[in-house]
C-alpha cells in the first residue's frame, strides 16, 4: 500500500503536504498545463497587495551557484484583479488557495485580509512579512518581533476565525524563535519559513550589479540547510504550532527532510521555474520515500528527528 499523504492542519483537510511557494507559480494558472493543481495540497499565491504594482525594472532575476536571485518588487494585479480573475480560476480548478498577503503598513495588511476574508474560497492566508515597513525607513517587518507581531495582529483581527493565518518568517534575524513567538502570541495559527536570504551578484561583463534593483532575495538549494535549521529551531520551541517548510526543495527526499525537522507542510518554489511539474513529481517521490521506509502516513514522520537518539537508532533502515 502506498503511504497516505493526507494532511490535517486544524480544521483543514489537504490531500497532500506539498504546496507551491509564494511568488514561484503566480496564482497557479501557469502550472495547470503541466499538472493538476487540485491534486497537490494547495497553491500559495503570489503576494497580493491592495493596489496593482508594476514591480521593479528588469533585469529582475540572476542565476547563482545552486540558487536564484530575484527582485520582482511584488508585481501583481492588486486585490481587485486577484478577486476578479485569479481566485475564481483557482476555485474552478478545485485548488485550495493559500493567499499570500503583502503591504507596507499594518493598515494595508488588515484591509487586504478583510476583503479576502469576505471572499468565498480562501483556504488560508500567508502573511508576507518580508515587505518594507513604510514607518521604519523600509526595514522589513520580519526583522523586528514587535513589528511582525503588529502585522499578524492586524491580519488576524481582520480575518474570519475559520481561515488560518500563517506568518512567513525571514532567516535574516539573530533569533528566529523570538519572532515566531511574537507572531503566535499575536494570533498566527501557523508559521511559514523561510523567506529568501538577501544576496547580490555582479556581472563580470558589464561590471555592474546583475539585478536592476542591485540586491535581491536568494532562493533555491543553496538556502535549504538554513531553512531546515530554522524549521528545527522553531519546532523545538513551539512543538504545537504548524509549520510550512520552504527553501530549496527539489525532490521527495528534500521534502521528507523538512517534515522530519518539524514542518507539517512543504512548499516548493524555485525548482518550478525549470520544472513546472515539480510539485506533482515531488509529491510522488515523497510517497515513494515513505513507502520504502515502511511509513503508512505522512503525519507519522512530522518532527520525528526530534525523537531521542535511542529511538531513532531503532529506525536504522531509514537511509
Amino acid at each position: 500500500m502506498p503511504a497516505d499523504l493526507r494532511t490535517r492542519i486544524g480544521h483543514l483537510d489537504l490531500p497532500s503536504p506539498i504546496l507551491t511557494a509564494s511568488g514561484c507559480a503566480g496564482s497557479g494558472r501557469e502550472l495547470a498545463q503541466f499538472s493538476d493543481v487540485a491534486r497537490i495540497g494547495a497553491i500559495i499565491t503570489k503576494s497580493v497587495t491592495l493596489e496593482p504594482k508594476a514591480g521593479n525594472p528588469a533585469p529582475r532575476m540572476a542565476e547563482t551557484p545552486s540558487g536564484l536571485l530575484s527582485s520582482t518588487g511584488l508585481q501583481g494585479p492588486g486585490l481587485d484583479g486577484f478577486l476578479q480573475r485569479d481566485l475564481p480560476w483557482l476555485l474552478s480548478r478545485g485548488a485550495r488557495a493559500f493567499v499570500s498577503v503583502a503591504g507596507h503598513t499594518t493598515r494595508e495588511y488588515g484591509e487586504v485580509s478583510s476583503r479576502l476574508s469576505d471572499s468565498a474560497g480562501v483556504t488560508a492566508l500567508e502573511v508576507n512579512l518580508g515587505c518594507p515597513d513604510a514607518a521604519a525607513a523600509g526595514r522589513p517587518f520580519a526583522l523586528d518581533a514587535a513589528a511582525a507581531g503588529a502585522v499578524v495582529a492586524a491580519v488576524r483581527g481582520s480575518t474570519r476565525y475559520d481561515i488560518p493565518v500563517f506568518a512567513k518568517l525571514s532567516p535574516e534575524v539573530t533569533d528566529i524563535v523570538a519572532v515566531a513567538r511574537a507572531c503566535v502570541a499575536a494570533g498566527a495559527d501557523g508559521l511559514s519559513m523561510i523567506n529568501t536570504l538577501p544576496g547580490m551578484a555582479i556581472d563580470p561583463v558589464t561590471f555592474r550589479p546583475a539585478l536592476a534593483g542591485l540586491a535581491g532575495g536568494l532562493s533555491g538549494p543553496a538556502v535549504r540547510p538554513v531553512a531546515v535549521r530554522c524549521v528545527w529551531a522553531v519546532r523545538e520551541a513551539l512543538p504545537d504550532v504548524p509549520i510550512i517548510g520552504c527553501g530549496g526543495v527539489r525532490t521527495g527526499r528534500d521534502a521528507l527532510e523538512f517534515l522530519l525537522a518539524g514542518a507539517s507542510l512543504v512548499a516548493v518554489g524555485t525548482v518550478l521555474f525549470h520544472d513546472p511539474s515539480a510539485c506533482s513529481r515531488i509529491q510522488r517521490e515523497l510517497e515513494e520515500e515513505l513507502t520504502a521506509r515502511g511509513v503508512d502516513r505522512v503525519t507519522d514522520v512530522v518532527g520525528r528527528a526530534h525523537q531521542p537518539a535511542a529511538y531513532a537508532a531503532e529506525r536504522h533502515t531509514w537511509v
